[in-house]
């Protein structure tokens, strides 16, 4: 059980990524808070699995802010944070076709929603030691996923602060990575095109779809203390469509 005794909080748990990353957790020994926009989901998904759950608009400050003290509250610190709430809604547009409202807000849930959950829990990562966060990036930000512009650019950023985080953290023995996953089957990329499904499929090393639970054992290791030296790095998780 690598995460015993291990608080973690992982955004965006109520479904798909975010929820298998807490039944994994929990799974190893964990003691978990899931957040969420989806307060019903959410609740629902908590109880399901053995986790607790504190509402979090990622779009709002003060929102942010309370998540992180409930969620301290509840566990009794927080060691480990994922940063997987984001949103696409920029999915099958051009980059003509993208709205400015659209822009702005998904690089203010992705973006500026990553920065402060991390500015929150900071002091507690801080106060346990061996902190650790793993932000949620994707792999579309490493090959240029076309008509998804905004959340490519989202993820590319969230890619760049983790590497700034790791150094401006480090001194507190807080590890920072990323995680870029290749497209999934959750319920967030259901409308993805088929013909996207199949270059992925067919493009990958290892031919087949990729399911949240391919994503999930990187994520546990980045969270444990076996990565405890290991800090400012990004890991594909595609099956091999992109390849450092």
């Amino acid at each position: 059980m690598i995460l015993k005794d291990k608080h973690i909080l992982i955004t965006g748990g109520a479904r798909g990524l975010g929820r298998n990353f807490a039944e994994c957790a929990i799974a190893e020994g964990a003691k978990v808070v899931i957040s969420d926009l989806l307060e019903d989901l959410g609740r629902e998904t908590a109880d399901a699995i053995g986790a607790t759950f504190v509402p979090v608009d990622l779009a709002n400050p003060g929102s942010i802010e309370a998540c992180v003290a409930a969620a301290a509250k509840a566990m009794g610190g927080i060691d480990g944070l994922v940063n997987n709430g984001a949103i696409t809604n920029s999915g099958g547009k051009t980059l003509d076709q993208l709205e400015i409202e659209i822009w702005d807000r998904v690089m203010t849930v992705n973006v500026r929603g990553t920065w402060l959950m991390t500015k929150a829990a900071r002091p507690h990562l801080a106060k346990c030691g061996r902190g650790k966060v793993v932000n949620i990036a994707s792999d579309t930000a490493l090959w240029g996923a076309p008509k998804i512009m905004a959340y490519v650019a989202s993820k590319g950023a969230v890619i760049a602060m983790t590497r700034s985080m790791s150094r401006e953290l480090g001194g507190e023995g807080i590890a920072v990575n990323a995680i870029a996953p290749g497209l999934t089957l959750v319920e967030a990329t259901a409308y993805v095109p088929e013909d996207r499904h199949q270059l992925y499929i067919q493009g990958r090393a290892m031919n087949r779809p990729q399911q949240p639970e391919d994503v999930s054992g990187a994520v546990m290791f980045f969270l444990s203390d076996a990565a405890g030296f290991v800090t400012g790095q990004l890991l594909p998780v595609n099956g091999g469509f992109v390849m450092n």
